[in-house]
């Protein structure tokens, strides 16, 4: 007569075991409270990553287009020797301006256009540079007016990599800075700075001589 109910209660026991097995969903929801921070905080490091290598790639490519469209500036009659004027270059400025929608580029950046060509002298100088940006950055290599005279200046570009004007044209160099603003991580990356330079080959005859005036037209000084 005590049997039974002994088996009872250990039937009843086995029965709650096995209930507890089969019901899982108190560990399942244990684990994701531990797993969704760390996949929240790799899922946006990824994209903060993915956003810094599209950044990068866009100021190689706007320093490359700004250069090329400096190189293709060609203003003038076809009895006289093309111009550069203050105009035309705020107009490459624009296209790059443009070319950087969303990036903010004039707050967070600088743009630096030199035109290197030779002096009277057989060495390289800075003729003329103008820039773009409100970021407090110069050229790594001078101002306007370096290397006029003399042959002690070796052009511009890194060390190894130097580039040179040849007699009777100009080379347009451009040197790009942006400070990257971060998506996410901002603490985590801290302050980027992402410099990309670029030159092109005057692609004609072109009056060397000065920039050109245009009415109405402020210059874009690497002073201001």
């Amino acid at each position: 007569m005590t049997a039974f109910p002994l088996w009872t209660k250990l039937a009843s026991r086995r029965s709650s075991r096995r209930r507890f097995a089969r019901d899982n969903r108190a560990a399942v929801m244990i684990e994701m409270a531990f797993c969704i921070p760390l996949l929240v905080f790799v899922g946006f490091g990824g994209i903060e990553m993915a956003n810094l290598t599209l950044v990068n790639t866009r100021i190689s490519q706007i320093s490359l287009s700004t250069a090329d469209n400096a190189s293709r500036i060609a203003f003038g009659r076809n009895m006289s020797l093309p111009q550069v004027r203050e105009l035309d270059i705020n107009e490459v400025f624009t296209g790059a301006e443009e070319q950087a929608r969303g990036l903010n580029l004039r707050a967070n950046g600088r743009i630096v256009l030199s035109s290197l060509e030779r002096n009277a002298d057989g060495g390289q100088m800075i003729k003329w540079q103008r820039c773009y940006g409100d970021l407090p950055v110069q050229s790594l290599y001078g101002t306007e007016g370096t290397g006029a005279s003399g042959t002690s200046f070796p052009g511009m570009g890194p060390v190894g990599k130097r580039v040179v004007a040849v007699e009777g044209t100009a080379v347009m160099v451009v040197e790009l800075t942006y400070t990257y603003q971060p998506v996410a991580y901002g603490r985590w990356l801290g302050p980027r700075t992402i410099r990309s330079e670029a030159a092109f080959n005057v692609r004609e005859g072109r009056d060397l001589t000065r920039v050109y005036p245009s009415a109405g037209v402020t210059p874009s000084d690497c002073d201001t």
